[in-house]
């Protein structure tokens, strides 16, 4: 708001200096005037959609996936460790890019040994493949209000593969506590895991291929 103050006080001593300076009658100094309006409001534009950056808050995100097991029961689990940021330009992130970091080693499904069966060579295979991620290559609204199909890349397991998910856009508001905005967001779809190669000794009805995968993050402004 400040700036924006400053801005066109600064216009307008430009708009004395340059009518004094040059002599200019009435009619061209009129010209004069709109052409630097026109200038500021597309300077106040630019400011009112500068681009943002978004970064998720760990303690009010989380990064879940579901897998059935035997065809008749679901297995819940989750990342204990990752991070993801938003940038965009437009106030309802509808231009939004989405990166995301991800721990392989922090996957937890309440289940220590199954944990660890996880992270070794026949699932994640954290010793090679520390990490996944995902960044985003598209954003396309949907048929409701503040929901996109978001596209991007997905590297699991060493394997990047494009992938589609659903995102809702929860809204914006002034943290009481923090007094900065957060924004939420939740990312839905599924993926499967035969194309990554990941887990392929376990196949259906062991496993199903098919892994649901949620997100929900609130996401604090930095600039």
């Amino acid at each position: 708001m400040f700036k924006h103050l400053f801005l066109i006080a600064q216009i307008n001593l430009c708009i004395t200096f340059v009518t004094k300076k040059l002599n200019l009658k009435k009619d061209k100094k009129t010209i004069m005037k709109k052409l630097f309006i026109l200038a500021a409001a597309a300077l106040l534009n630019t400011a009112a959609f500068a681009q943002t950056t978004w970064n998720s808050d760990k303690a009010h995100s989380r990064l879940q996936f579901t897998i059935t097991h035997l065809a008749v029961s679901d297995v819940d689990g989750e990342f204990k460790d990752f991070s993801a940021t938003v940038v965009a330009t437009k106030p309802d992130f509808s231009d939004a890019k989405f990166t995301m970091t991800a721990t392989a080693s922090s996957v937890n499904t309440a289940n220590d040994q199954r944990d660890g069966h996880l992270k070794s060579g026949d699932f994640f295979d954290v010793a090679n493949f520390p990490t996944l991620t995902f960044v985003s290559t598209g954003i396309s609204k949907g048929s409701a209000a503040n929901r996109y199909k978001l596209n991007g890349n997905l590297t699991l397991h060493g394997v990047t593969r494009a992938v589609s998910f659903e995102l809702w856009y929860r809204g914006t508001i002034t943290n009481p506590m923090s007094k900065a905005d957060d924004a939420g967001f939740q990312v839905t779809g599924t993926i499967k895991r035969s194309d990554f190669g990941f887990g392929s000794k376990y196949g259906s009805p062991m496993l199903s291929d098919e892994v649901t995968v949620k997100a929900n993050g609130e996401f604090a402004k930095a600039n």
